[in-house]
C-alpha cells in the first residue's frame, strides 16, 4: 500500500524548518512586564447591624418578639390549670426518682463499678484507695442530707406557725417541682406554643446543588471542576439580607444572569423553596456575568409589607420620587410621575386596576395636578378618587365615550395652549423648553400637572365611532404631553397592537408589566428585547397579585409589588387629598359638578366625502389630509398623508394607486382613495346606526 502524501525530507523530518521573514516566530500575548490596573474594590460589613440603624425594621423586630412573647404567655396561661393537674398525677413518679437518685448520689453508686473492676482484678492498692475515697464521700454527703432534711423540716414547721399560707404554697411548689421530674423525657407537660417549620440555612452547597440542577452545561460543567477554572466563585460570603439570603457569585466565562433567570422555576425546585422565594437577578454595578441569588423566608406574595407611608399622612411633589411599593427584600421603591407616560398591562385580576389607582392617588396628593380618571370596565374601581377628579367617567355606553371624547378634546386644545405658553417664556424661566416645578406653582401660567388614567384604554381604542379621534390625541399626549406637564396612564388587559397603539407602547417611559401570557404581550409593555433578555412577566403565577416588572425607573428594570390600598384606604387617602386642594383652591371640573364643553368633533368618513370636490371621483391621501387640515384645523391640524389610511381602515375603505394631476399640471399616480368606497362606507354606517 502507497502513500498518496509525499515523504518528508530530511530537514522536516529531523528538524523543524528556521523561520523566515515571511514566517516569523511567534511572539506571546502575555507580557510579564504588563502593570496591574490599580482598580481594586472593597465592601465593607457594616458596623451596626441594618436592622439597628432603620426605624422601621427595628419596629418590626420587636414587633414580631413583643408578638411572639405575647401569644406564648396566652397560650401558657389558658392552659395553666390542666399543666398543674397533670404535673400533680406525675408527683409520685418525681418522688420516686428522687428517692432512687439521692439514694444513688448518698452511696456513691456511680463508682461501683470501678471498685467491682478492682475486686475482680484483685488490684488490692486501687480497691482501698477507691474504698477510702467512698468513706469520704459517704460522710459529707450523708451530713449534707441530714443538715437538708432538718432545717426542711424547722423551715416548714416555722412556716406552719407563723405563716400557713406560705407553707401551701411551697407545697404546691414542691408538688409540682416533683411533678416536672416526674415527666416523660419524649412528652413533656408543657409543649411549645408555636410549632417551627424550620428552613435551611442557605449554604455555598446548596447553590451550588440547585445551579447545576437548571441543566446548563457550562455551570455543570464548572461545579464538577471545582469552578475556578471556568471563572466561576462566589464573590463574598452568603449573608442575611433583608428577610432572607444574599448571594453573590461569579458565572462562568459566557454564562449571564438571564440564563439563570430563564430557569429560576428549576433553580427554586434546586433550593427546596416556592417559586415566590427565589429571585436571580445581575448585578448593574459589575460585570455581566455577575449573579445576585436572593432567596427569601417566605414568598413574596406572603411576606407582610410595610404600610404605604402616604396612606394616613403625606403630601406629594409629583416632580420628585414617591414611595410606591417594595421589591424582593421589602425595600422601598419610589417612582416619578412627572415627564413621563405610563403603560401598565397583565392578564386580568392580577392588580392592574388597583396599580393604576395607586399612581392616580400619588397624583391626587398633589394639590396643583389635576386628575383624569376614565374606567372603562364599568365596575367603578376608580370611584373612590371621583371627589377629587377634573374629569371622571365609569362605563362604555356611547355617551360615556362621547364624555370622554369632549374631555380629551379640551385636553388637546389645553396641549396646544401650553405650548404656546413656554414658547412665549424666556430661557431664564424655561431653559429646557418643558414644565419645572416653579412653573407648575405659578397658578397664573396654568401650567399645573395634569394626570389622565385609562383603565381598560382597549375599548376606547377600538370603539366604532370615537376611536380613531381618541387614539390620535392619547398618541399625541404620549409624544409631547410629558414636557408639558400632561401624564397619560394606559392600563389594559389585552397588550396588543390595537389595544395599546404603537404609538403610545413605543413612547412610554415607564412600564409596569404584572403577570402577563407570551413573548409578545411582554415586549410590548416591556419593550422589544425584553423577553429575550430575562426580563419576563410571565414568570409570575397567578397568586403573585400586585408583583410586577417595572421598567423606565432608574437604569435596569426591577420587580416590584405595588403598595396595596383597597377601597375604603383610598377614599380616605382621596378625603385628605380634597381638603389639600381646598386649601391650595384647586377643586374643579367634575369635583365642583362641572362636565366638559361639546366642541366639533371628528367625523371621518363624512369630512372626507366632503374634501371631494364634485368633479373628484379619487383623490390623492396627501391631498385629502391637507384640505381636513384647512378646513377644520382644530380637529385635524397634526394629520399627515400617513393618518387617512388607518382612519379610514375600520369602516372598510383601502388605499390603492390613483391617477391624479398635481400642482405642475402633470399626470401620475399615488396612494389614496376612491369616493364611491367612502360613499358606501358612510351608507353602511348610517344604515347600522338606524337598525340600532
Amino acid at each position: 500500500m502507497t502513500d498518496t502524501l509525499a515523504p518528508p525530507t530530511t530537514e522536516t523530518a529531523d528538524a523543524p524548518p528556521e523561520p523566515t521573514e515571511q514566517q516569523a516566530a511567534p511572539v506571546p500575548v502575555d507580557n510579564p512586564t504588563l502593570p496591574d490596573p490599580g482598580v481594586t474594590s472593597e465592601k465593607r460589613r457594616p458596623i451596626i447591624a441594618p436592622w439597628l440603624r432603620s426605624r422601621r425594621d427595628l419596629l418590626a423586630t420587636v414587633e414580631r418578639a413583643a408578638g411572639h412573647a405575647w401569644y406564648a404567655t396566652a397560650y401558657h396561661g389558658l392552659r395553666t390549670p390542666w399543666y398543674a393537674l397533670q404535673l400533680g398525677m406525675m408527683a409520685p413518679r418525681g418522688t420516686a426518682r428522687l428517692i432512687t437518685g439521692t439514694n444513688r448520689w448518698v452511696w456513691d453508686r456511680e463508682a461501683a463499678p470501678l471498685r467491682d473492676y478492682a475486686v475482680r482484678t484483685e488490684d488490692v492498692e486501687e480497691y482501698m484507695r477507691l474504698a477510702r475515697l467512698r468513706a469520704g464521700r459517704i460522710r459529707l454527703r450523708g451530713l449534707v442530707t441530714v443538715v437538708a432534711c432538718v432545717f426542711g423540716l424547722g423551715f416548714a414547721l416555722f412556716l406552719y406557725v407563723m405563716a400557713p399560707a406560705f407553707l401551701y404554697v411551697f407545697a404546691a411548689g414542691g408538688v409540682l417541682t416533683l411533678g416536672y421530674f416526674g415527666q416523660q423525657p419524649d412528652a413533656p407537660v408543657i409543649g411549645p406554643a408555636v410549632m417551627r417549620t424550620e428552613l435551611q440555612k442557605l449554604t455555598g452547597t446548596i447553590v451550588l446543588r440547585a445551579l447545576d440542577s437548571i441543566g446548563n452545561p457550562k455551570i455543570s460543567a464548572a461545579i464538577k471542576r471545582g469552578g475556578d477554572m471556568n471563572g466561576m466563585r462566589f464573590t463574598s460570603e452568603i449573608t442575611r439580607d433583608g428577610p432572607g439570603y444574599r448571594a453573590d457569585l461569579d458565572l462562568p466565562y459566557g454564562v449571564v444572569p438571564e440564563d439563570v433567570m430563564e430557569e429560576r422555576q428549576a433553580l427554586a425546585s434546586g433550593l427546596r423553596r416556592k417559586l415566590g422565594c427565589v429571585w436571580p437577578s445581575g448585578d448593574p454595578d459589575e460585570h455581566e456575568g455577575r449573579l445576585i441569588l436572593w432567596v427569601g423566608d417566605k414568598p413574596m406574595n406572603e411576606t407582610t409589607k410595610p404600610p404605604w407611608p402616604l396612606l394616613k399622612a403625606g403630601e406629594v411633589d409629583l416632580f420628585k420620587p414617591v414611595v410606591f411599593g417594595n421589591d424582593q427584600r421589602m425595600r422601598d421603591i419610589m417612582v416619578t410621575l412627572m415627564f413621563v407616560s405610563v403603560v401598565i398591562g397583565s392578564v386580568p385580576r392580577m392588580g392592574k386596576t388597583f396599580l393604576l389607582r395607586l399612581l392616580l392617588l400619588i397624583a391626587a396628593l398633589d394639590p396643583r395636578a389635576w386628575v383624569y380618571g376614565f374606567d372603562f370596565k364599568g365596575t367603578g374601581d376608580l370611584g373612590p378618587l371621583e371627589p377629587v377628579c377634573h374629569r371622571y367617567r365609569s362605563g362604555e355606553e356611547d355617551e360615556d365615550l362621547e364624555y370622554v371624547l369632549h374631555a380629551m378634546r379640551e385636553l388637546k386644545d389645553e396641549l396646544r395652549r401650553r405650548a404656546k405658553v413656554i414658547r412665549s417664556l424666556p430661557k431664564s424661566r424655561c431653559p429646557e423648553s418643558k414644565v419645572t416645578p416653579a412653573l407648575a406653582s405659578d397658578k397664573s401660567l396654568g401650567l399645573h400637572p395634569i394626570v389622565v388614567g385609562f383603565d381598560e384604554c382597549q375599548v376606547p381604542f377600538e370603539h366604532e365611532k370615537y376611536g380613531a379621534e381618541l387614539e390620535s390625541i392619547c398618541t399625541d399626549i404620549a409624544k409631547r404631553g410629558p414636557a408639558l406637564g400632561i401624564i397619560g396612564i394606559f392600563a389594559t388587559q389585552r397588550p396588543d397592537s390595537k389595544s395599546l397603539p404603537p404609538g403610545i407602547s413605543a413612547n412610554a417611559i415607564l412600564r409596569f408589566a404584572l403577570k402577563v401570557v407570551g413573548h409578545t404581550p411582554n415586549d410590548m409593555i416591556l419593550g422589544t428585547g425584553a423577553y429575550k433578555a430575562g426580563i419576563r412577566a410571565t414568570m409570575f403565577s397567578r397568586s403573585d397579585r400586585g408583583i410586577c416588572w417595572m421598567s423606565g425607573e432608574g437604569d435596569d428594570p426591577v420587580i416590584a409589588a405595588s403598595a396595596f390600598v383597597d377601597g375604603p384606604a383610598a377614599e380616605a387617602v382621596v378625603a385628605r387629598a380634597r381638603q389639600l386642594r381646598e386649601e391650595y383652591g384647586n377643586v374643579t371640573g367634575h369635583a365642583i359638578g362641572q362636565g366638559p364643553s361639546e366642541s366639533r368633533g371628528m367625523d371621518v368618513l363624512g369630512d372626507v366625502v366632503k374634501a371631494f370636490r364634485p368633479d373628484e371621483e379619487q383623490l390623492w391621501c396627501e391631498r385629502i389630509a391637507a384640505r381636513l387640515a384647512e378646513s377644520w384645523p382644530d380637529v385635524y391640524g397634526e394629520w399627515t398623508t400617513a393618518s387617512v389610511a388607518p382612519a379610514l381602515k375600520p369602516w372598510g375603505v383601502t388605499t390603492a394607486d390613483v391617477w391624479a394631476t398635481g400642482e405642475d399640471g402633470k399626470g401620475t399616480t399615488k396612494r389614496g382613495i376612491k369616493r364611491a368606497d367612502v360613499i358606501a362606507a358612510l351608507t353602511r354606517r348610517d344604515a347600522d346606526r338606524a337598525a340600532a
